[in-house]
């Protein structure tokens, strides 16, 4: 029995160690299909949806959304330190190397020691009695404050990563809308200059999606991190770009199509491995995103801002089969991150989210954003 216990607490130890390398440290996709971290965020993200789904009014439901990402992560470290206690603690029970100043042998004062050796506390009322059991003491000590500067070290990294994704997302609003759409991305860069603009907003979006992929492959809980705006998100945000991609691609002439298939590529290849790292398989949209009515106004709006687009039916053959190469992938994520995806065409009377004040009526605040749009597009 002390044998056994000794082994399940090494192999605790060393499965812990190797988690906590590739989730801080390897700066990779891990494609080992049985993860801790994986099994701990499906079995718990599910369950807090539901919860939510059932329990919270849907106007807080964004809010209750919002804090899984930091709890989760808070717990997450927790579950490794808890399982780190236990494993030392099994090995020093099965080595029987401890002196009990009771003069017992439970391992409820194993784990007692354990816990204070990891967290460096040294109160001394229980003590190993052999070489080993001082080894191992030295050993978890040590670990314990390794475990501590990573968690350190890895926080900030986490929200320097967020805070750069977040820049970009936050500046769309301004540029495409709130929720941002293709659409209207177009429609604000139609002025004098504007195409020039345009390529370099989706020259700007292509390195930002090179920078998502590499941030959240190397910290996928970041996904699980939501926007400051209720309609902003990183996968809405990326759909927008991905939709004015394809749109510019299928038949937007005399714009910046070879910029267009660039950022398209970069970004299809962030949500094609996103998907992966989630194990959300490719599913097909139980509507169309973009009915032929819809496609018409946005030919409408592109035509009155000036675009020249190629004839409707090439136009709209080269944009379902551009659309098909995407798409699944955004619905998948979608649904597993309980976010909404964009429309092709800004609603009526819509405000940015710049345009917005708590402290005017909701009349009051149609009319001024109506001024303000006026003024500035």
């Amino acid at each position: 029995m002390a044998i056994v216990a000794m082994i399940l607490g090494a192999v605790l130890v060393l499965l812990v160690l190797w988690e906590g390398f590739e989730t801080i440290i390897l700066p990779r996709r891990v494609t080992r299909r049985f993860r801790i971290t994986r099994v701990f965020y499906r079995s718990s993200w599910r369950p807090w949806t539901w919860l939510i789904h059932n329990f919270v009014p849907p106007r807080r439901r964004e809010t209750w959304l919002s804090y899984f990402g930091p709890l989760s992560l808070l717990l997450l470290l927790s579950l490794w330190a808890a399982v780190l206690i236990t494993g030392f603690a099994f090995i020093h029970w099965g080595g029987s190397w401890l002196f009990y100043s009771d003069g017992g042998t439970a391992l409820i004062s194993d784990l007692y020691l354990s816990g204070t050796t990891f967290f460096t506390l040294g109160i001394g009322d229980v003590v190993p009695k052999t070489s080993l059991g001082r080894l191992l003491v030295v050993v978890e000590s040590g670990m314990g404050f390794a475990f501590l500067a990573l968690v350190i070290s890895y926080l900030p990294a986490l929200n320097q990563s967020f805070a750069r994704r977040e820049v970009s997302i936050s500046l769309l609003d301004a540029r495409a809308g709130s929720p941002p759409t293709a659409s209207e991305m177009l429609r604000r860069h139609s002025h004098h200059g504007g195409a020039e603009s345009l390529r370099e907003l989706l020259h700007e979006w292509e390195r930002w999606s090179a920078e998502f992929l590499e941030g959240h492959l190397s910290y996928p809980v970041l996904a699980y991190f939501r926007s400051q705006h209720d309609n902003q998100s990183w996968l809405a945000a990326l759909t927008s770009i991905l939709d004015t991609c394809a749109l510019i691609m299928a038949g937007v002439e005399g714009t910046c199509n070879r910029q267009a298939e660039l950022t398209f590529a970069m970004s299809r290849h962030a949500v094609v491995d996103l998907a992966l790292v989630f194990r959300t398989q490719p599913r097909q949209l139980p509507a169309d995103r973009l009915p032929s009515a819809k496609l018409d106004e946005i030919c409408d709006i592109l035509r009155e801002s000036g675009y020249k687009l190629k004839e409707r039916g090439v136009l709209e053959q080269n944009l379902a089969e551009l659309r098909l190469m995407y798409e699944p992938y955004v619905y998948a994520l979608s649904r597993h991150f309980k976010v909404g995806l964009p429309p092709w065409v800004a609603r009526e009377n819509g405000i940015d989210n710049w345009q917005a004040s708590f402290w005017k009526p909701p009349a009051k605040r149609h009319k001024a954003a109506e001024e303000v749009e006026e003024r500035h597009f």
